[in-house]
């Protein structure tokens, strides 16, 4: 679901924009898509996983290549640890272990500074094809 979700939603989205208005200098609109590190750093256990967040990642350039006719610009976050509902679920101590492996800053990332992304993305009218790896160098083992 991970792809098709992620390609249906694109195509339902970009449809809506393109019957926008464009802008002065052709712009219609952007959509970031929500990819995972797991697409370049899958371990043992997420093959699934892992393919279909890498074949979001994979979905980013051609959909950009593919929409630009239309003003609409395509981006994609490759996010690692984030602090969501599902990890407050975990013991203390598994959240101590994950944090440590993170380099810097040594700590899961905030919701916010998902948001705060996507906004940058937004915002910053040449990004366009690209994948934003927000992980704090995060680079996953395989265990």
């Amino acid at each position: 679901m991970n792809l098709i979700g992620t390609f249906t939603v694109t195509a339902l989205a970009a449809a809506a924009i393109a019957r926008t208005e464009a802008l002065a200098d052709g712009a219609r609109g952007v959509i970031v898509n929500t990819a995972s590190i797991a697409a370049f750093d899958g371990q043992v256990g997420q093959a699934a996983y892992a393919a279909s967040k890498a074949g979001v990642v994979g979905l980013t350039l051609p959909a950009a290549r593919d929409l630009s006719r239309y003003g609409i610009r395509v981006c994609c976050i490759a996010p690692g640890i984030v602090e969501t509902p599902m990890m407050a679920t975990v013991s203390d101590e598994f959240r101590t272990a994950l944090a440590a492996t993170i380099p810097f800053p040594n700590r899961f990332a905030r919701p916010e500074e998902f948001a705060d992304l996507v906004l940058a993305l937004v915002a910053h009218d040449y990004l366009n094809g690209e994948t934003i790896r927000m992980d704090g160098a995060l680079r996953m083992g395989p265990r």
